[in-house]
């Protein structure tokens, strides 16, 4: 069995295909921290992309409360009980990923989910951890919490989808490593909804095929991003490219945030398929709920956000989340604002880091009303 190298994980694992990484690798940071689970990502998605006969239930954007939703429904827990927890020594996994069984010709451990699965999608919305007594308040860490969770396809540097399919209808493009499935090879068989860890390989119940999200590509070609991303009110997502055939560019704001400064993190790194949706952890929650989700790097995470005041090249970067349309490439720190260019060389943005502030008279004459001024 082919071994490769798992940058997220520390060390070399077992996967099926011996093959190059991509060009480059496209790739997603989340900052679950200004996510207000408004689903206007999901709607986006929904309308634009999956709005056909069987895809009633096919969500390929959705957001979920952590510590009790999922869609589908308990999606990671019934890995994660088949498993055992994930041991770190430092940055290395110890424990075993989803493609090292106890065979080579093991598929990756997975499960299907049933039918009923799929019929709630915001089950245990806004589910608090624990109960809040009245009159009770919190700082820093909180005792009882919840935090909103957006996912994805994760595009994977090691898709399960792609390990398990047997008619080879997976696949993962070589320009910029989004992961699609040829419909005209697949017969429905489902092994890539049962191996995909984060489930978000759908089966379609009329055309019986399975679906995933196609990271947008017709826009990305153009050079813009996805609807999830420019639909996003909270500017919580960035969405950029990872490079894979050099090191890290400190240039590249996908690459100083998630390889050279590490805030964001990949989403249960311990299954091995190498997650391309980063998260900057939520700073309110316990660690050692967090860990379980991201892996190691949380507590550095988690510091590296509060004094994000005081790291101006970081925020800069941060700031550039829903800037514009197009995906960015360069970004730069100059004096009070961060400038950002594409691929092409063209400035697509401009971000001051303190937005400006507008007085208004309190009577429009032009249109005969009064208005009030907040701070």
């Amino acid at each position: 069995m082919p071994q490769r190298n798992n940058w997220q994980l520390g060390r070399e694992m077992t996967y099926p295909y011996d093959a190059p990484p991509p060009q480059k690798q496209v790739a997603y940071i989340f900052d679950i921290n200004k996510c207000i689970e408004c689903q206007t990502c999901t709607i986006a998605c929904k309308t634009a992309w999956t709005s056909g006969k069987g895809e009633e239930n096919i969500f390929w954007n959705s957001v979920e409360t952590k510590p009790y939703g999922g869609y589908p429904t308990t999606w990671d827990l019934k890995l994660l009980e088949r498993r055992e927890p994930a041991q770190w020594n430092g940055n290395v996994l110890k424990s075993k990923t989803i493609f090292e069984g106890n065979s080579p010709l093991d598929p990756p451990d997975g499960h299907l989910p049933d039918t009923m699965d799929y019929s709630a999608l915001n089950l245990g919305e806004d589910d608090l951890s624990g109960i809040v007594e009245k009159g009770g308040h919190f700082e820093g860490e909180h005792a009882s919490w919840m935090f909103y969770l957006a996912r994805i396809c994760n595009h994977c540097d090691n898709p399960a989808c792609l390990a398990a399919c047997p008619r080879q209808a997976v696949y993962k493009r070589d320009e910029d490593g989004i992961v699609l499935i040829d419909q005209e090879r697949c017969r429905g068989y489902q092994e890539c909804v049962k191996a995909c860890p984060y489930k978000k390989t759908f089966f379609n119940l009329i055309s019986r095929t399975s679906e995933k999200c196609i990271g947008c590509f017709p826009r990305v070609e153009q050079g813009e991003v996805a609807l999830c991303v420019e639909s996003c009110i909270g500017k919580i997502r960035l969405h950029g490219f990872l490079s894979t055939q050099s090191e890290p560019r400190a240039d590249n704001p996908l690459d100083y945030i998630v390889k050279i400064r590490k805030i964001a993190l990949p989403l249960y790194p311990q299954f091995g398929t190498g997650p391309n949706v980063y998260y900057i952890p939520p700073v309110h929650v316990p660690d050692s709920f967090l860990e379980q989700l991201f892996g190691p790097g949380v507590a550095q995470a988690k510091q590296m956000y509060r004094n994000l005041k005081d790291d101006k090249q970081l925020l800069g970067a941060l700031l550039l989340s829903g800037a514009n349309n197009r995906l960015i490439d360069k970004f730069k720190v100059e004096g009070d604002e961060v400038i950002a260019w594409d691929s092409n060389g063209t400035e697509v943005a401009r971000v001051p880091f303190t937005e400006p502030t507008y007085l208004r008279e309190q009577y429009d004459a032009r249109y005969d009303v009064y208005r009030h001024n907040t701070t």
